[in-house]
């Protein structure tokens, strides 16, 4: 997963020894829940979801398989996952005007700010529709700037 995460092209981690092996074990044995996406065998993309502060903590396709669905498939499995543990209202943060900035909104997130070139989002399971989608993130209430 590490090697995904560091063939990015954006939202690339300044430092990449900030994001170590351990942390990958810990969001799976103690702070939450993953998944990956496979192509014949092959580790492609994954997610994390972080139960402690309902919150998707990572979300990353490895670029030669961009453009395929994955990362909607991937992302709606951590929101319902997260919204299984009780929780009304998700959050992530992602790079300011990037793809997935325009991604998670095109998916029906709500930025709720933009802070030091960080795009925040919320998501609110109320009002899912049939097809899964989810409702109006209005009803989330916004975090303090400094949260």
């Amino acid at each position: 997963m590490s090697t995904i995460r560091l063939a990015v092209r954006e939202n690339a981690l300044s430092d990449p020894n900030r994001i170590t092996r351990k942390m990958y074990e810990d969001y799976l044995e103690l702070l939450g829940r993953g998944w990956v996406a496979e192509i014949n065998g092959e580790v492609v993309g994954f997610s994390y979801a972080d139960k402690s502060d309902a919150s998707i903590w990572a979300l990353f396709i490895s670029p030669p398989h961009e453009g395929k669905g994955l990362a909607k498939q991937l992302l709606k499995l951590a929101a319902d996952w997260l919204f299984e543990q009780g929780n009304a209202c998700i959050r992530l943060s992602t790079g300011a005007e990037t793809r997935a900035d325009r991604f998670y909104l095109a998916q029906g997130w709500r930025r709720e700010r933009v802070e030091a070139n960080d795009a925040f989002y919320v998501l609110n399971s109320r009002a899912r529709s049939p097809a899964g989608d989810y409702g109006d993130p209005a009803s989330c209430l916004p975090l303090p700037a400094d949260s």
